[in-house]
């Protein structure tokens, strides 16, 4: 039998040009084969035109041009097709061209038995009427999944909204009856292909995966819109996934009751992170108008309560900023009063996990005391990741350097977790050392012990090139001439 051989060189062909991962698809033809040639075999059991032997003679030609076909099959789609495409042959094209193949192998093989198709067709006029009436959905989800294999709106692996939001996910299938979407919560959604077709896609894989996201904030009356558009856009520019570019927006949007809305659009390029992004750059606009003193209104429920007493309430945040303050080694020698009076023009700001509190390079005039939380200090490294320098926690400060010699900061800080700082800026010590002069030698050699121990960190050979004594005058001296101090 000739068409045995052919069979075997289709099942070998398919073993050898089929991409590795698709290999295993080949054995299905192999497996046909095998069928075909034990129903052949067992045919010699029967006597001849017996029933039992014309069926086994119906079931081996049949299985044998099914191996054909099935090899067939998949050289064309996955070797010559497949490999001019670059890309897999989408699963309803597979699916519904193996089952057209089996169909023609089958009436082909009615034929070994001396039975004709047409007569079969013929007959079964009526039960094919009936078969079609029941199966219009499935008829139009199949013709419905052809429609959009050829249109092709969407791709597996692409993510998806479909109707304005009812479903949104990443597509993993699309078979002859059904398109299948795993949500962001890890749920299974499968769609009919009929429906589908109807429904507004939104695809955020294409043209790019670049896709846009907003925000909708609502601030004080009592701030000024070119403020907070400032405060908003300089809030979100490093968390991540927010992209450098397109650059972040802001736009007021609408005059509230209680609050102007403000709405920050922003780009991301994985959809599949959106409202983990978007839930990121919520926290940053808490934080960045909690610092500004910028208030988000909220609908408030009137109890009768005690009235705050505004004065104590101030006396109360003194006490704490004098607190932090006098943990501060920097400040061990002044006096009591000066800490004092120090406390009393300091203020708090809240910085969240993950927000840069101070940049490398950039000019500061302030001393930051970690209230609470821990922070890292960082050297930044281009492309590569931030080198961790050391950390800090509570009692412990930074910004020193720029505050008393004016030189931009050394290395960036970022806060590592929720963090509480108490801040003082460049005026109040303007006042202080000129009134307690003798405590800049102290000072000056305190923050020469400190860069040595930067220097150490990030540039070794540098900070062995200057003697401690050396480096501790040179700072002493900045200190004077950046205050201005005979």
């Amino acid at each position: 039998m000739v068409a045995v051989p052919i069979a075997l060189v289709l099942v070998a062909l398919c073993a050898v040009l089929l991409p590795p991962e698709q290999r295993r698809r080949s054995r299905q033809g192999a497996v046909l084969l095998g069928m075909s040639l034990a129903c052949h075999a067992l045919r010699f059991a029967f006597p001849r035109d017996a029933t039992v032997e014309r069926l086994l003679l119906f079931a081996g030609t049949f299985f044998l041009l099914a191996s054909m076909a099935r090899s067939a099959v998949l050289l064309v789609l996955d070797v010559i097709i497949g490999r001019r495409q670059a890309r897999t042959t989408p699963r309803i094209f597979r699916d519904l061209s193996t089952a057209t193949v089996y169909l023609l192998v089958g009436l082909v093989a009615l034929r070994s038995i001396d039975v004709a198709p047409g007569s079969i067709l013929t007959t079964s006029a009526l039960l094919t009427a009936v078969v079609g009436l029941a199966m219009q959905d499935t008829l139009g989800n199949l013709v419905s999944g052809l429609a959009l294999q050829m249109q092709r709106p969407f791709d597996v692996g692409d993510w998806i909204e479909i109707d304005a939001g009812n479903h949104a996910g990443r597509v993993t299938e699309v078979s002859w009856r059904a398109t299948t979407i795993m949500s962001g919560d890890q749920v299974e959604v499968i769609l009919p292909n009929a429906s589908l077709a109807k429904a507004a896609i939104r695809n955020y894989s294409r043209p790019s995966k670049v896709s846009s996201r907003r925000v909708v904030v609502g601030v004080t009356y009592a701030a000024a819109p070119h403020e907070v558009h400032e405060t908003l856009i300089a809030a979100i520019q490093d968390v991540p996934g927010v992209l450098a570019s397109p650059a972040p927006s802001a736009r007021t949007k609408n005059f509230g009751e209680r609050a102007i809305e403000y709405e920050v659009l922003f780009f991301v390029d994985d959809f599949g992170r959106a409202l983990r992004i978007e839930g990121a750059v919520r926290d940053r606009l808490y934080y960045a108008l909690s610092r500004q003193r910028l208030e988000i209104p909220y609908m408030q429920t009137l109890v009768a309560t005690a009235p705050l007493d505004p004065a104590r309430e101030l006396e109360a945040e003194k006490a704490q900023y004098e607190r932090a303050l006098s943990s501060v080694d920097l400040l061990g020698a002044l006096p009591k009063d000066s800490i004092d009076f120090l406390a009393g023009r300091a203020k708090m700001r809240l910085y969240g996990p993950g927000e840069i509190i101070v940049r490398k390079g950039d000019p500061s005039g302030e001393l930051y005391v970690i209230e609470s939380g821990r922070v890292t200090v960082e050297s930044p490294r281009g492309d590569l990741p931030p080198a961790e320098i050391s950390e800090l926690g509570q009692g412990q400060y930074f910004g020193e350097l720029g505050l008393l010699t004016g030189q931009p900061l050394a290395a960036s800080v970022r806060a590592k977790s929720v963090c509480r700082l108490v801040v003082v800026d460049h005026e109040p010590f303007t006042q202080l050392l000129a009134q307690h002069p003798e405590i800049v030698d102290r000072m000056g050699s305190m923050l020469a012990s400190r860069q040595a121990q930067l220097d150490s960190a990030t540039m070794p050979a540098q900070a062995a090139d200057e003697a401690p004594e050396v480096r501790s005058r040179r700072f002493i001296s900045q200190i004077r001439n950046f205050f201005k101090l005979v």
